[in-house]
C-alpha cells in the first residue's frame, strides 16, 4: 500500500465521495480537509486552465502545516463550443445539460494539485466521454434517481448513466473526479512516497 515518508500526513481538500473512495481504494491514508473558494471562470479561460486555477487556490486555501500534504482537485465538463457544465442546481440544470450531452461526445477537465511546503504541483488530465442520443424520457427517469445534483455535468459514469456512455478515450477515473495514477505519479516524483522493503531472498 502507499504510504507517504513518515512524519507526513496527506489531507485531501475535498468533500467528494468519490475522491474519497478513488484514493482511499489506491490504499492511501488521509484526512479530510474540503476547502471553499468561488468557483467562476475568468473571461476567456479555458476549461483546463480554469480547474488548474481552482485547484491550486484551493491547495492553497488551506495553509498547510509543514508536516501536511495537501491533495485538492477540481472537475468541470465542457462541450466542443466552450461551454462549460458544472453541478446543476435544479432539476431544469440537469435536464438542460443532460440534453446538451445527449448523442454528442464531450471532454471532462480534471486538474489535481499537490502542495508540500509551500511548493505545488499541478496537472490536468483530460478524457473524452461519448452520450448515445437520450429521449426526454430517459432523461427524466435519470434525474429522478438524484444522481444529477453532485456531479459535473449532471451524470456520475460510474452510477445508472452508465448505460449511456457507449465510449471513453482516456482516464475512467477522471470522469469519477480524481485521475488516481497522475496522483500516485505526482506523489512518486515528489520524493513524497516511502520506500518499501525489498523481500530478502529465500535461502
Amino acid at each position: 500500500m502507499p504510504a507517504l515518508i513518515p512524519g507526513l500526513n496527506l489531507v485531501l481538500a475535498s468533500q467528494s465521495p468519490r475522491r474519497r473512495e478513488l484514493l482511499s481504494l489506491a490504499g492511501f491514508t488521509f484526512t479530510i480537509q474540503p476547502a471553499s473558494i468561488p468557483e467562476v471562470p475568468s473571461p476567456d479561460e479555458s476549461p483546463s486552465a480554469y480547474v488548474a486555477r481552482l485547484a491550486t487556490e484551493k491547495a492553497h486555501a488551506l495553509n498547510p502545516a509543514p508536516n501536511q500534504v495537501i491533495l485538492a482537485a477540481d472537475t468541470t465538463v465542457a462541450l466542443d463550443s466552450g461551454l462549460l457544465l458544472e453541478k446543476p442546481a435544479n432539476q431544469q440544470e440537469a435536464f438542460a445539460m443532460l440534453k446538451a450531452l445527449s448523442g454528442r461526445s464531450h471532454s471532462v477537465f480534471t486538474a489535481i494539485c499537490l502542495l508540500h511546503n509551500k511548493h505545488h504541483t499541478t496537472h490536468v488530465e483530460h478524457t473524452s466521454v461519448w452520450f448515445a442520443p437520450l429521449s426526454e424520457s430517459e432523461i427524466v427517469e435519470y434525474i429522478a434517481t438524484g444522481e444529477p445534483y453532485d456531479k459535473a455535468g449532471g451524470y456520475g459514469v460510474q452510477g445508472q448513466a452508465s448505460k449511456f456512455i457507449p465510449r471513453i478515450e482516456g482516464c475512467f477515473f477522471n470522469v469519477m473526479g480524481l485521475p488516481i495514477h497522475q496522483v500516485y505519479r505526482l506523489f512518486s516524483e515528489g520524493g513524497l512516497l516511502a520506500k518499501a522493503e525489498t523481500p530478502s531472498p529465500a535461502s
